[in-house]
């Protein structure tokens, strides 16, 4: 019987975190799978442990970013359905069984993504699914808070592709990740794109895994992160947004930056930011944008509403957070 999904981990400088990550693997309840390391042209000793350990690899010569090389796998694998997985995580034994059964559900599930736990703090969630907004700004659902709720499957607007299966097949219908993106928000990108042909994206809690996070970057912020995150937040917009819904929503795209510039201002990252988004409109029509057809309106209609919801919780976690009162939030979005 063919296999049917492949796990594809894409490692830059990862050896110390691919160890734990394949032996985890090894474990799984589920065997119906093959692994498939791209490294981005390590220098640490990755090369030679990988074919030491003769696990399937591409070996790529330069680092070409998390999209070069998930795109390098992708299209490397035969099975129908992949899965990405990031070389700084742990997996739970039923992992894999988990998402397998979960986007076998329906033949309109683009992505699922899994319950990502903290490494080094497994009392709290790292991502229960992403999340976008009309301000332009991406967030994981549920980060930082209790690892013990977020136990209900739902539709979420993006699949973190930190641990996520996707539907191989709908890559050659809304393409694969974008490169221009190099790394930061493809993944919200790819699944906008797979909304807009409608499909959805899914999330479900019994597929546990930890996460380290920002293991190749460095940090949560650095000027790095900030000036790609702003360029591609761009990009985000101008590809996946016709120029009704782009006119539609440009106060509040223009109150998000603005906002997040006053942000990265006070930490040290303003300059790095304006920097991001000036080269974000200045090559933004390199970008591949998605064509408008009247046949995906009612698409594009439901995503405008999402993006109104995503709006709304975050603006009222934040208000909750800022009074204290989390018992209210925990209601409301928790479970």
């Amino acid at each position: 019987m063919a296999v049917k999904v492949t796990v594809i981990i894409p490692n830059y400088n990862g050896l110390t975190f691919m160890k734990p990550c394949m032996e985890a693997l090894r474990q799984q309840t589920c065997q119906d799978f093959q692994v498939l390391v791209v490294d981005n042209g390590s220098d640490d000793g990755s090369v030679a442990w990988l074919k030491e350990q003769r696990i399937s690899t591409i070996f790529l010569k330069e680092n070409t970013g998390f999209t070069g090389a998930v795109n390098a796998g992708i299209k490397a694998a035969d099975t129908e359905f992949i899965l990405l997985l990031n070389n700084d995580t742990v997996a739970e034994p039923g992992l894999v069984g988990e998402l397998l059964k979960a986007i076998e559900q329906s033949g309109k599930i683009f992505a699922v993504s899994g319950k990502m736990i903290q490494m080094y703090h497994k009392e709290l969630m790292d991502d229960a699914g992403d999340m976008y907004s009309l301000l332009g700004w991406a967030y994981q659902r549920g980060v930082g808070r209790s690892s013990k709720g977020y136990n209900r499957p739902g539709e979420v607007f993006s699949a973190c592709a930190a641990a996520a299966i996707y539907r191989r097949k709908v890559f050659e219908t809304i393409g694969y990740f974008d490169e221009m993106h190099f790394c930061y928000l493809e993944d919200i990108d790819v699944c906008y794109r797979a909304k807009i042909f409608g499909y959805h994206n899914r999330y479900c809690p019994t597929a546990v895994v930890y996460h380290v996070g920002s293991a190749t970057s460095g940090s949560k912020y650095n000027a790095f992160k900030v000036k790609l995150a702003a360029r591609n937040t761009i990009y985000l917009n101008y590809k996946n947004m016709p120029l009704g819904q782009i006119l539609v929503n440009s106060l509040p795209l223009a109150a998000g930056i603005c906002v997040k510039y006053g942000f990265f201002k006070k930490i040290g990252f303003g300059k790095e930011y304006l920097e991001g988004i000036r080269e974000g409109f200045a090559t933004m029509k390199k970008c591949r944008k998605v064509p408008y057809t009247s046949e995906h309106l009612s698409n594009y209609l439901s995503i405008q509403w999402e993006l109104i919801i995503g709006t709304c919780i975050y603006v009222y976690e934040f208000l909750v957070r800022q009074s204290g009162k989390r018992e209210l939030f925990k209601k409301f979005l928790i479970n």
